[in-house]
Parts: C-alpha cells; structure tokens; sequence
C-alpha cells in the first residue's frame, strides 16, 4: 500500500492473488483516467492461461465496483478480442509474457503508463524458459513502477531476478521458504511394480471422490491418456487435461470439473499451477513430478486457504533420487516419514552423503533498476 516493491514468497493456496489485487485497485484509483489508446496502469505477468484466467476473474469481480476494467491475453486465446480490449482501454491487463511482448510489438498497446507490475510464480515462469521474456518486460516499464514478485520458491534464479529488477524491497516469507503447505497431510506409498500402483489407484478411486474431487497428476501427456483411458474402461468418471489440447477444449474440462460434472480428472503438470478448485480434497501423484518445486505446487492444488486436504505420492524403485527430495520435503513440513520411504531413498548416494550436512543461507543485496530495450518474443 505504501508503494514499496515486493518479494512474495508464499505457498501455494495462501491467498497472495487478493494480496497483490487489492493493493492495484487502490492505486488505480489514485491515477488519472485511462483514455483509449492508452496502456494499461498495472500489468499482471502469469505463467499459463489457466492462471491468467483465474486472475482476470478476480481482478474483474473486484474491479467491477470501482469501474476498473481489466483485459486477460496469451497465446491460444483470440488475438482481435485481446487486441479490441487493449484499444477500447483497460486499467489492468492480465497477461503470458509472450503475449504481452506480441500485443506491445504490435502496437496494440503500450507499457507506458505501467506504473504496478507483479510477476506471479516467477519461479515457473522460469522453468518454462520464460526467464529472457520476464526481465526484457521488467526492463521496458519504466523505473518508478511499483514492482511485486510472488514465488512459491526462492531459488537462486529467482533471487538473482530479485536483485535486478527490484529497489529495496519488502520481503514477506510466508511460512519456510520452499515448504510445502502444511494444510496438506502427505501420504507417500512405496510399490515393487507399476502394476502395483494400478492396483492402488483403482481401489482407491471410490473412496476419494466420496469426499470430493479428485485430482490426479501423471508426467507424460501419453501416459496421462493411457491412464485416462484405463480408468475409463473399468467405469470410473474421469476428464483428461494435457498442454497440447485446445484452449477451449481445456477450458471446457476445467468447468466440468469445477462444477462438479466430473469427480476425477487427469493431468499433465499444464494444470498445476494456480488450479483453484475449492472441491479437491485429494491430490495423486501417480507419476513423480520432474522436480520438489512442481511437486510442491502439485500438492498445492488441495488444503486451498486454510481447509485441509491429502496429497498422495506414488514410488518405485526407480524413483530413489526423487525420494530423498520428497523426504526433505515431508521434514519441511514437519510430516511423518515412513522407513519405506526412507530406505528407498537411502539408495541414491548423494542423498546419503548429504543427509546430515547443512548449507546456510545467503545475504541478498538489491540494486538500482536501469532500463534496456526489449527482447524477443514467444507467445504463450
């Protein structure tokens, strides 16, 4: 509220969305009316569309009172109706940032009166390779913004990102840095066999979605439809979502799923991020996730603001250098660690040598902005 930048780092399903909405409201309304042709006052950057869609509703159901519209862009979505909402005048914009680079190289708008930029999941943005995208946008606002980045994680990307696009930041860490939410009890189970966890899944499917819906993520987009398709077959009510499906086809399914019409669905990680189903009370990781990060906002998707859910973990021997990521994760969240699972990761040297050493942290120091041009685009 009193105009300083901000480092967010948060867990998943904490609320940071109304954080960093209601604070903008506020200082739109302390600016002088957009005109069309005009930019935008304050630019949301989101990993993916489903992120930027879920911010769009907030910013527009919050905004609604005040008058204040706001525009949503990425790629897949109709490049004349973003375009239009660019030109008619928006007071915020809500955007993938190859998207935004696309509708600014275009002219269709400009950054000019950007003066309150958040970067929402930085630290996706960069798994996705957006990192060159992120820092020619920040450079291309002018220097007296008002600048805010939320991650779930604060690795060293992101720290370095930190330093070169913030001024004396406010840092507000909720919870241990890194740590998965703790409203998430979670339950990892050790299998000899691939079969094994079939096994597992399909006698567990009932019960779950008995307590509400259920939210399964696999790695591959061919094993998430082989395992769709099984699930299918044997009579269970499931939808599938994948990245290389159409982006209204996608959209569909997330309705369905919201409202209820499908209890199960089956996901690749496109939906792991800011996927804010109130209904879910169970999330399967038939397949590990690439990295503790994903699997972090993976477990994320249940225990949303404050209610509690469960979050299950499917291992195979194969998985041994995953468990000891996944026991360090448990521990960060003071959760129980079975000798299953232990021993399994035991398995992986690195995991043995470092399992008693300890690193310490690093002093971040910031400095002042400077302003080079723009970078190259891809859409998303």
């Amino acid at each position: 509220m009193s105009g300083r930048d901000v480092i967010g780092i948060a867990k998943t399903g904490s609320g940071k969305t109304a954080a960093f909405i209601w604070p903008l409201l506020v200082h739109i309304m302390d600016q002088p009316e957009i005109k069309p042709g005009d930019g935008p006052i304050g630019l949301i950057v989101a990993p993916t569309r489903e992120l930027c869609q879920q911010i769009y509703i907030e910013c527009k159901r919050f905004g609604k009172v005040y008058g204040i519209r706001s525009v949503c862009c990425y790629g897949g979505g109709n490049m004349h109706e973003q375009q239009k909402g660019l030109a008619e005048g928006c007071e915020i914009a809500v955007a993938t940032p190859g998207r935004i680079i696309d509708h600014v190289k275009k002219k269709n708008t400009n950054l000019l009166r950007v003066t309150y930029l958040v970067f929402d999941e930085a630290d996706r943005m960069f798994e996705m390779g957006f990192e060159y995208q992120v820092r020619s946008i920040a450079n291309h606002v002018r220097p007296d913004r008002q600048t805010l980045l939320f991650s779930a994680t604060f690795r060293k990307r992101i720290e370095r990102l930190a330093r070169d696009i913030l001024t004396d930041p406010v840092r507000i860490i909720q919870g241990d840095v890194g740590e998965a939410n703790a409203d998430v009890t979670q339950i990892v189970e050790v299998f000899k066999s691939a079969d094994m966890k079939w096994r597992w899944m399909t006698s567990r499917i009932i019960p779950f979605t008995s307590e509400g819906s259920l939210l399964i993520f696999v790695t591959k987009k061919a094993n998430a439809e082989e395992l769709a398709t099984n699930l299918i077959n044997e009579g269970y009510d499931v939808a599938l979502i994948h990245g290389d499906m159409q982006q209204y086809d996608r959209n569909n399914v997330i309705t369905n799923f919201k409202k209820k019409q499908v209890s199960t669905l089956v996901a690749t990680d496109v939906a792991a991020r800011g996927l804010d189903i109130p209904s879910i009370r169970n999330v399967v990781n038939f397949d590990v996730a690439r990295d503790i990060d994903t699997h972090t906002h993976r477990i994320g998707r249940t225990g949303r603001a404050g209610q509690k859910g469960t979050a299950y973990t499917l291992v195979t021997q194969k998985d041994n250098q995953f468990a000891g990521d996944l026991v360090r994760n448990l521990e960060g969240a003071g959760q129980r660690v079975s000798e299953n699972l232990l021993q399994l990761a035991l398995q992986n040297q690195k995991f043995r040598k470092s399992r008693y050493q300890h690193g310490s942290g690093k002093q971040i120091s910031f400095r002042t902005r400077e302003r080079p041009g723009f970078g190259s685009s891809s859409s998303r």
